[in-house]
């Protein structure tokens, strides 16, 4: 019988893409307020230009919106969550992934929820932007859960629950709060974007490989005898 062990720490460490997008998003926000303190007409434009806009996406063609986005923030708390967040669960990923792989998957995730936000809310966020790397960190977090699942995460550092039921019930809190609309600040169907692309980036592999496999078992039951295709 094989017995498995499972570490706890609490982070893995900062890896190297993991440590530059913390430094990346703690600078962009201290030039947010920087900007909201001294300059509030230069703040004004820099979150016209930068933060999520669907509107501005549909009607003046501002893509880069669907990656800048994910590196401004709300406020101090906000920063702060995304930032442990990543500290906690992207250092392994990137261990596992490698730190390119995990960087295309991190702003996968992220344009990702962004392109979301912009399909199913083209209307609604014309006067609150869109902010924050939650849709990515969402992502990250799904990718945790899906390579493994039994690590435990530990709610408010006490309740253990295996990594795979956190993504289940994190993914079905934002699903259900999508439906009633964003409430108290929170895009919740840009968190959701974020698990459905990271899902998708996960399974992908696995259909491709099991379409492959249809395509090549189609081909071949339709050659007939001397190797002559027939079709039908």
């Amino acid at each position: 019988m094989t017995y498995y062990r499972y570490r706890f720490s609490f982070g893995y460490g900062l890896t190297p893409v993991v440590k530059n997008l913390m430094i990346i998003m703690a600078v962009i926000f201290l030039l947010q307020k920087i900007l909201e303190i001294s300059l509030t007409d230069l703040y004004y434009y820099f979150t016209y230009y930068f933060a999520l806009v669907p509107t501005l996406i549909w009607k003046n063609y501002f893509l880069w919106q669907l990656a800048t986005y994910i590196f401004l923030h709300g406020g101090v708390f906000h920063l702060l969550f995304n930032l442990l967040a990543l500290w906690m669960f992207g250092g392994e990923l990137e261990n596992y992934f490698g730190s390119k792989k995990f960087l295309r998957y991190f702003l996968f995730c992220g344009i990702g929820a962004g392109i979301c936000t912009v399909l199913f809310t083209p209307n609604m966020y014309q006067h609150i932007p869109v902010i924050g790397a939650s849709g990515a960190i969402y992502g990250t977090l799904l990718a945790f859960g899906w390579l493994f699942p039994n690590r435990p995460i530990y709610i408010y550092f006490l309740f253990p629950i295996p990594a795979r039921y956190f993504v289940i019930i994190f993914g079905l809190i934002e699903f259900f709060s999508s439906m009633e609309g964003p409430g108290g600040g929170v895009a919740h169907l840009t968190h959701l974007g974020g698990l459905l692309f990271g899902l998708f980036y996960m399974a992908y592999p696995a259909i491709r490989q099991k379409i492959r496999r249809e395509y090549y078992k189609r081909k071949w039951s339709q050659r007939g005898p001397g190797g002559k295709n027939y079709y039908h």
